[in-house]
């Protein structure tokens, strides 16, 4: 499975005119998530498709240290403000430490607090998340018009699975390998969603902590921007320490399926 956008539709950018092999300095140069997405999407060569993968994950590396050093500032400013009355010990989790002066030694800090997250149990899947879900299984298909449930059903996962992996390469805290675990902090669906609607929120803003944060953006965005129903309720993921893969697979399949409809995605045949 193969996705590629359609014809570009009137405001979207397009990638800056080229004269010869497309080098590194050149992509360094674009500060454009939409514009590197628009050139994976028409690039052929993969040691070109490399090269701007690259691109785009220094590009949102460099968002992220940028916004941590304007918020550092902020804080400075605020603590200059007040007198110096708090201390780093004495922020609050949401805030950057004052001891933290890059963006690396930060990033590496908010993912340690990730890292000691540890959402509740569940011993069963929520109905809610299995209704929801199982009321579209009949009409979702993928491409080559397989239906959940057809004869070669683990082929279109697998599929799947490996289109979602391709489309989210590029983004910093993912990691997509099944359909359950992978996307428990929510940045997966976060990040699937942004490949395709860049303009919808800034990715490097998110917090791998804040999952019910990510799950809303996630799916408020994909409704909004790509006509996606919520299938999944984000109440009932937070009640889950890893997601119901039949429920997020059931979720993608409808949000691929949205795509098809919208021309971001070709297909061999065309959705009925």
């Amino acid at each position: 499975m193969e996705g590629e956008k359609g014809t570009l539709e009137p405001g979207t950018k397009e990638q800056p005119d080229t004269t010869g092999p497309l080098t590194a300095e050149q992509l360094a140069a674009i500060e454009d998530e939409e514009i590197l997405n628009n050139m994976l999407d028409k690039a052929v060569d993969f040691e070109e498709r490399k090269m701007i993968r690259a691109a785009m994950r220094e590009l949102l590396k460099r968002k992220r240290e940028r916004r941590d050093r304007e918020r550092a500032a902020r804080m400075e400013t605020l603590r200059q403000q007040s007198g110096g009355g708090k201390t780093a010990a004495g922020l609050n989790k949401d805030q950057k430490p004052t001891n933290v002066t890059s963006g690396a030694q930060y990033n590496a800090h908010r993912m340690a607090q990730a890292k000691t997250f540890s959402p509740p149990t569940s011993t069963s899947s929520p109905k809610t998340v299995g209704s929801l879900a199982q009321s579209h299984v009949a009409r979702v298909k993928v491409s080559g018009g397989s239906a959940v449930g057809g004869p070669n059903t683990k082929d279109v996962k697998q599929m799947l699975l490996d289109w979602c992996r391709v489309k989210t390469e590029p983004y910093e805290g993912v990691n997509i390998h099944n359909f359950s675990s992978s996307w428990a902090d929510g940045l997966a669906f976060c990040a699937l969603v942004h490949r395709f609607f860049p303009e919808g929120f800034e990715y490097c803003t998110l917090d791998p902590n804040d999952r019910r944060a990510n799950f809303e953006k996630a799916f408020k965005t994909a409704e909004r921007l790509a006509d996606c129903p919520p299938l999944l309720d984000v109440d009932d993921l937070m009640r889950m320490r890893e997601p119901d893969w039949k429920c997020v697979y059931t979720y993608i399949q409808e949000f691929y399926r949205c795509l098809v409809e919208k021309g971001l995605v070709k297909t061999k045949k065309k959705m009925p």
